[in-house]
């Protein structure tokens, strides 16, 4: 890769509510472990390590994150993408219509900054942005190109020096990963009442997919399941399950999940929404490790886990994976 851009910041729309931007970072989280929440509205993502197992650019991986967050949860953002937390915090709330403005190199910065308003510094306040203007300085390449020592003047030693170097695209900050969440959930809501078991128990393996491909781009493994079932008239049924070893393979977790539902003992419900719910998260590291096993159908499925895995990472989600997941009208 010849872009050297590798840090995202994520802006959601203002209307975004606390749980959607909860999913945004879920689906953040798919893509790289290293993301810092920035409530209430953006995070920022470093995707350096990503960029090789998706196979593009971190602009092209901007835009497929846009895209999926928008299909899977009807969730608007705008990315700006650069090489620093300053630029890329200013370059998202200038992306256009396309929602990604993304800054390849120093000469993209250089472009991109300099014409800017004063203003549109990321980090900048209205009191220091004034004063920069009453000494003619009324645009980020100016202050750029003022001589440091009269910029400390101005505004103040640390303050002149933070914000002349993102003026030039400099910014040592980086991505402060926090802890992995210990749970995470994926729910889907049908249009109508569901009576269908076939369709219910192909979404819920969905659901399962999902879930497990996340806990393991995370590196992390799960102890817990809880399924929740809504049901016509607001009635909700929940059961939970605790795995015998903590893990990440879909087959696990689609066996744990389907013995929740087996438990419920439906028979003609009407179910509106399932919500399946990954508890007791911990580090892939403090698992039992690979074990042999007996069963050779069991060891294939495993053996192509990571294979399918780099196929939906690098094609997008859903190009591989268990026939049974896949919805059909009923």
């Amino acid at each position: 890769m010849t872009s050297t851009s590798v840090i995202w910041h994520v802006r959601c729309r203002p209307d975004t509510s606390p749980e959607d931007y909860r999913h945004v970072l879920d689906l953040l989280t798919g893509f790289t472990p290293q993301v810092q929440p920035l409530p209430p509205l953006a995070a920022l993502a470093q995707v350096k390590g990503a960029l090789r197992l998706f196979g593009v650019d971190a602009g092209e991986l901007a835009a497929r994150f846009r895209v999926q967050a928008l299909a899977q949860t009807g969730i608007d953002t705008h990315i700006g993408v650069a090489d620093t937390w300053a630029t890329a915090a200013t370059a998202s709330a200038r992306t256009g219509r396309s929602g990604v403005l993304h800054l390849p190199d120093h000469r993209a910065v250089e472009h991109f900054l300099g014409p800017l308003r004063i203003q549109a510094l990321h980090g900048i306040g209205p009191a220091q942005a004034g004063q920069l203007q009453r000494y003619g300085l009324h645009t980020i390449g100016a202050l750029a190109a003022m001589d440091e020592t009269v910029v400390c003047r101005i505004l103040g030693g640390k303050a002149g020096r933070t914000l002349r170097a993102r003026a030039r695209g400099q910014d040592p900050r980086v991505v402060a990963t926090q802890k992995m969440p210990e749970s995470t959930s994926e729910s889907f809501g049908f249009d109508r009442d569901m009576y269908d078991p076939v369709l219910v128990r192909a979404t819920l393996l969905d659901l399962t997919v999902t879930l497990a491909d996340r806990i393991r781009t995370r590196g992390q493994i799960t102890q817990g399941l809880t399924l929740a079932v809504r049901l016509a008239g607001g009635a909700t049924a929940q059961r939970t399950k605790r795995l015998p070893q903590p893990f990440a393979h879909t087959e696990d977790l689609r066996t744990g999940t389907l013995r929740l539902l087996d438990a419920m003992a439906f028979q003609r419900a009407r179910i509106r929404r399932l919500t399946l719910t990954a508890e007791d998260l911990r580090p892939t590291d403090e698992g039992p490790g690979t074990q042999l096993s007996l069963d050779q159908a069991r060891e294939m499925r495993l053996r192509l886990e990571p294979v399918i895995d780099k196929l939906n990472a690098r094609y997008g989600r859903r190009v591989a994976g268990p026939a049974a997941a896949y919805r059909k009208a009923s």
